[in-house]
């Protein structure tokens, strides 16, 4: 934090619609303000960590209360500013058919253009910068996934939304496809109603997981989840599961996808999250040919670098391995049968031998 503010107490009131407005200015379609009590969240990730449902994101244990806690993590802070950005496209259909096409390559819809940590991180420091303008020097930091914040949570609390069964926020006006950004502050705004929940009975999300990581409502054992398999997970990929994942090379949206709730999903055209490299479109022998400079180069400024080469070409070839067996899927395989890499030989290996099992 800048330090406490010296300046006039100002109207907190009028400060928080200001905030509101200036967030919407600044290109957030959702704004709210919470307090920083997460007492039933803490008991909730204890519990989670507890089971050891994290998997190798040992990040995600090793700061304590810090996550439910923000004036821990940020001495001083009293409220919190949870803001929400639009990046869902008029594109569920292709979604299924990509899915549906096993030699097409399915990347998460919000890996598909520019890396939204970046493009948050600066429209919120405007917004924080801005407040600064109105109210004089304020205590601040601004977070987009760059410390231990239980994001959802507090989004919740500022009425953005509530947590659905997926583990995903959900805004009944909105859906779910919008990213998650907050700015910590030590100023006493007055705070938004939580949000309520509305899945009600429906266990759509649950039952349509493909490797069923969805053990239980707003319970998710990332061990199984397809986005952390393809994304977090950095070693060999269960072969249990390998099966499972598809056609998926990097996150998945299934869960998104079918809940009902995003038939009121605000669609953007944001061009930083229009599809780069056709990636909305690409077939899985085509990726899988790019080299690791052709890699860096293409996937510069995306979310998708943070894979890395390695494992981009581990996801890929379990995608293959899944493949119809076609002449052209096979000659992708033998490409990298000799692969430098171990992890990448071995599920070329499976996924040859997958191939050679089911046949003619």
């Amino acid at each position: 934090m800048s330090g406490p503010f010296t300046h006039a107490e100002p109207d907190y009131a009028a400060l928080a619609s200001r905030i509101r407005g200036l967030a919407r200015e600044y290109g957030f379609q959702r704004c709210g303000i919470t307090g920083v009590e997460l007492g039933e969240d803490e008991t909730h990730l204890r519990d989670w960590l507890a089971q050891g449902l994290y998997g190798s994101m040992e990040w995600m244990a090793r700061h304590g209360d810090k996550r439910s806690r923000p004036e821990d993590l940020v001495p001083g802070t009293l409220r919190v500013i949870s803001v929400g950005l639009d990046y869902g496209r008029r594109d569920d259909e292709e979604a299924w058919q990509t899915l549906a096409d096993g030699e097409r390559a399915y990347v998460a819809r919000y890996a598909l253009g520019r890396d939204y940590h970046k493009l948050m991180r600066q429209r919120l420091q405007k917004l924080a910068d801005r407040i600064g303008q109105e109210v004089g020097p304020f205590g601040h930091r601004v977070f987009v996934d760059s410390a231990p914040v239980l994001e959802r949570a507090l989004a919740r609390n500022a009425g953005l939304g509530w947590i659905g069964k997926h583990t995903c926020l959900i805004d009944k006006d909105g859906g779910s496809w919008f990213f998650l950004g907050e700015i910590y502050v030590d100023l006493p705004l007055p705070v938004d109603a939580p949000a309520t929940s509305h899945c009600g009975t429906c266990t759509r999300c649950i039952d349509i997981c493909p490797t069923q990581a969805i053990v239980a409502p707003n319970r998710l054992d990332a061990r199984r989840c397809i986005a952390y398999l393809t994304i977090e997970h950095e070693g060999s990929i269960d072969e249990e599961l390998r099966p499972l994942i598809g056609n998926r090379i990097f996150g998945c949206d299934d869960c998104q996808l079918v809940c009902p709730w995003n038939k009121f999903a605000k669609r953007t055209d944001e061009p930083d999250f229009r599809a780069r490299n056709n990636l909305d479109a690409a077939t899985l022998p085509e990726l899988f040919a790019w080299s690791e400079e052709e890699f860096l180069q293409r996937t510069e400024g995306t979310a998708i670098r943070r894979s890395g080469h390695e494992r981009w070409l581990r996801n890929i070839a379990v995608a293959l391995g899944n493949a119809p067996t076609t002449p052209v899927v096979m000659e992708a395989l033998a490409s990298r049968r000799d692969d430098p890499s171990p992890l990448v030989r071995e599920h070329v290996a499976w996924a040859l031998a997958r191939h050679a099992q089911a046949g003619p």
